[in-house]
């Protein structure tokens, strides 16, 4: 056999499969001649040269990668109608841990992946998010999703059919788009150019949402009466069908716009609400992520969730060490609430916990959260709006409360459970040379955005805390509220943020702002002190990456 032209083929292996081994490359570029069809002529040459069992296969591996990124160019991320990627090939493999060896780029010999003859079901597919080649083991999941997107069935049917929860099956196929695996039309709840600038790169992420939030006050009853509380007015509640049809209208909402539906159960006590099961039942049957902004309960009622889907998110408020915050609250409720946390533990529930922030608890959050540290999964504060009975009470001045924002963030990188909503906190952690975070909903400011608030009665508002009334569920669809011109107002930046690089991740708190007694649309946050320029932005986009 003549001595192979090592530069003609070697150009052919570095367009192919760019994780292949180095070392084996090169062996194979000088043992074997220039063939045409390279993976049968390794098969046939095996065991004249002694070479591995699984290098055929790693060689058919290697030529279908090559074909599938010739396929990129033609891909669209985002389908009129949800599909499967056209790129994707299910591969019958004959060699187990032949997928981990190529994905790890490890050598023969020199690492514990060493292929074992075992048959194993592929997925090699063109990722346009990552812009590369893909090749995993075809999990269970990912089997289910593509054949329920390849034969147009239905995922709450499939979901009875099957008796699995329908938010399982939301989660598989979330996870399956976020691959690659299946491709979908782009969500229809994007950021304007206002908010989000064209060409601001670092910031593209945080221009349109996939995933849209009802924050549902069920109900004002509730078995607490709290200094702070920002509404304890009366309001009717909805009878069963008036809440049922709410469920039926968000789902329509999310299907039109592309995007997973969430709602917040909260009040009030949103278990209090004499239909709450009822409800919580039909939005399980929807498939949305459900969580609870609430009271601690018993384990009984726990389990009656659980068993018809478990929250996401179980949320409880503490305002402070145990004196401070039994004052705030009640006697008795600090330690009501740390047991509460255990149970949820004890349930594999995630938990939150949230504090109001004042300026008569602002040394008491770094304790607290010393506290929490082993008992919740995440604990986070707001700062307090001075409406409803919160009036009586005060915010910290402005320089104090810059001073806890840097002592917080210090505490916070030690502290696992120390999270990070207040969009305040972005210009307070560039200082430090960190990246930005999305801010209180993952979108600055996320008013009429990517969650509205429901009131019991019907009421619509863009933000809970403040009033921001946009229409009323009981006479007007979710989409039309949605799209109205006052929905729109608080979806733009105030004027004042209109030049600060750090809008689509902060523009502060309009809660805050509205009890200042500034106009919302128009001012800056009172406790912001800077607006950040083109060289902030400049930083963002390298500490973003």
């Amino acid at each position: 056999m003549e001595r192979p032209d090592v530069a003609a083929i070697s150009e052919t292996y570095h367009q192919s499969w760019p994780r292949l081994p180095g070392a084996l490359r090169q062996e194979l570029l000088e043992r074997l001649g220039q063939w045409d069809d390279l993976p049968e002529q390794i098969e046939s040459a095996g065991e004249l040269y002694n070479l591995p069992g699984y290098l055929p296969e790693l060689a058919k591996l290697e030529a279908a990668a090559a074909e599938c990124s010739s396929q990129r160019g033609t891909i669209r991320r985002h389908p009129a109608a949800l599909s499967l990627n056209p790129s994707l090939s299910v591969l019958h493999l004959e060699w187990s841990g032949l997928i981990e060896l190529v994905e790890s780029g490890s050598e023969p010999g020199t690492s514990p992946i060493e292929p074992v003859p075992g048959e194993v079901q592929a997925l090699l597919w063109w990722d346009p998010h990552a812009g590369r080649v893909r090749l995993q083991t075809a999990a269970t999941e990912d089997l289910l999703i593509l054949k329920i997107v390849a034969d147009d069935m239905d995922l709450l049917q499939v979901a009875t059919e099957q008796d699995l929860r329908p938010a399982i099956l939301h989660a598989f196929l979330k996870q399956a788009k976020d691959k690659g695996l299946v491709l979908g039309p782009a969500s229809r709840l994007r950021r304007s150019a206002e908010v989000v600038p064209e060409g601001a790169s670092w910031a593209e992420r945080f221009r349109s949402t996939d995933i849209f939030t009802l924050q549902w006050h069920l109900t004002q009853a509730c078995d607490l009466h709290c200094r702070h509380c920002y509404d304890r007015s009366s309001r009717s509640q909805m009878s069963l069908e008036e809440g049922l049809r709410v469920v039926e209208e968000l789902a329509e909402f999310c299907r039109d716009r592309h995007v997973r539906g969430q709602i917040t159960f909260t009040g009030g006590n949103p278990l209090l609400y004499q239909h709450f099961f009822d409800i919580y039942q039909a939005a399980a049957r929807q498939g949305f992520i459900l969580a609870i902004l609430g009271n601690p309960t018993d384990a009984a009622t726990l389990e009656k969730l659980i068993a018809i889907e478990p929250p996401a998110l179980y949320q409880v408020s503490l305002e402070g060490l145990e004196e401070h915050n039994d004052f705030i609250r009640q006697p008795g409720h600090f330690q009501k609430v740390l047991s509460f946390l255990d149970l949820l533990k004890e349930y594999g529930l995630r938990s939150q916990v949230m504090l109001t922030l004042t300026e008569a608890n602002l040394d008491q959050v770094v304790p607290l959260a010393e506290v929490l540290r082993q008992r919740t999964d995440r604990f986070a504060f707001n700062r307090l709006s001075m409406v409803g009975e919160g009036a009586a009470l005060r915010l910290p001045a402005k320089e104090t409360y810059h001073r806890f924002m840097e002592d917080y963030l210090q505490a916070a990188a030690s502290n696992p459970v120390m999270g990070l909503k207040d969009n305040l906190l972005n210009p307070a952690l560039l200082r430090r040379g960190a990246s930005p975070f999305g801010g209180c909903t993952g979108f600055g400011c996320g008013a009429a955005f990517n969650f509205i608030t429901l009131l019991p009665d019907g009421e619509v508002h863009a933000c809970r805390k403040l009033p921001s009334p946009l229409g009323n569920l009981k006479g007007e669809s979710l989409a039309s509220i949605y799209d109205n011109r006052t929905a729109e107002a608080y979806r733009r930046a105030p004027e004042a943020c209109g030049d600060c690089s750090l809008r689509p991740v902060c523009r502060g708190c309009l809660a805050v702002a509205y009890s200042a007694g500034l106009n919302v649309f128009t001012d800056r946050d009172p406790l912001c002190d800077a607006v950040w320029g083109e060289a902030s932005a400049m930083s963002c986009a390298g500490l973003a990456g």
